[in-house]
């Protein structure tokens, strides 16, 4: 079984992929086209004695990507060689006041956006984490699941003196939600955007970067590369 942490990760990114497998207690999200960690991931559970690494592989290669792995906490499980490219937090919304690195003065505003403008959206989001180059094929990705889950999502852009500085997709839960795809140009535009989000709803599970103070029962989830063989490979 996987840790609640990855169940909640898969819960929010599961719907917007492409490929969805499960064994041995792994589960691999795959969407190419796309530069989402999440979207692209094998989630493993602590003991990946069931898991066929070599399989998982072939997976994620066969559709051109390489083959990241996630798992809870900063320790890879037993037997996995792999080599760390992220750490992000998961966790309760709580609020982070005054950013630090926020522009003085300037208000960021949030509004929710229509799917008419999920170019945009996505454009603010790609720009975000300096990958601007990867917006238009998350807008093409996004467009089908978003619309077959309407009222599950919702779109949200921040702008600073009518420029957008972020977005973040909110996905309704209960009475509460959760938002684990975002991006902002600094803090003070991101916590406007979580800030918003958690208004949503009666609380908001989020993912933030390494780092990043404002969160309450958090968790660390490693993303990492596999390398050469495992002492984990079934036959």
């Amino acid at each position: 079984m996987l840790p609640s942490v990855l169940a909640d990760l898969i819960e929010f990114h599961a719907p917007l992929s492409v490929v969805q497998r499960e064994q041995g207690g792994a589960v691999t999200l795959l969407t190419p086209g796309v530069n989402v960690l999440a979207l692209n991931a094998t989630f493993l559970p602590g003991d990946v004695t069931g898991v066929n690494l070599r399989d998982v592989q072939d997976w994620h290669e066969g559709q051109g990507l390489p083959p990241l792995m996630a798992w809870a906490g900063a320790d890879a499980p037993a037997g996995l060689a792999a080599r760390p490219v992220a750490r992000v937090w998961v966790g309760d919304w709580a609020g982070q006041p005054e950013p630090l690195d926020a522009p003085a003065g300037e208000q960021v505003v949030v509004e929710q956006v229509s799917r008419l403008h999920l170019s945009a959206w996505a454009e603010a989001l790609c720009a975000a984490h300096g990958t601007p180059g990867w917006a238009a094929g998350l807008a093409r990705q996004l467009a089908g699941p978003l619309e077959a889950a309407a009222g599950a999502f919702a779109l949200l852009m921040a702008y600073r003196d009518g420029q957008p500085v972020g977005s973040l997709l909110w996905q309704a839960r209960g009475a509460g939600g959760a938002a684990h795809l975002w991006g902002a140009a600094d803090a003070g535009a991101g916590a406007a955007l979580l800030d918003a989000a958690a208004a949503l709803g009666d609380g908001l599970r989020v993912t933030v970067p390494d780092g990043w103070a404002g969160l309450d029962r958090h968790e660390s989830v490693t993303y990492a590369l596999l390398t050469g063989e495992h002492d984990t490979d079934s036959d």
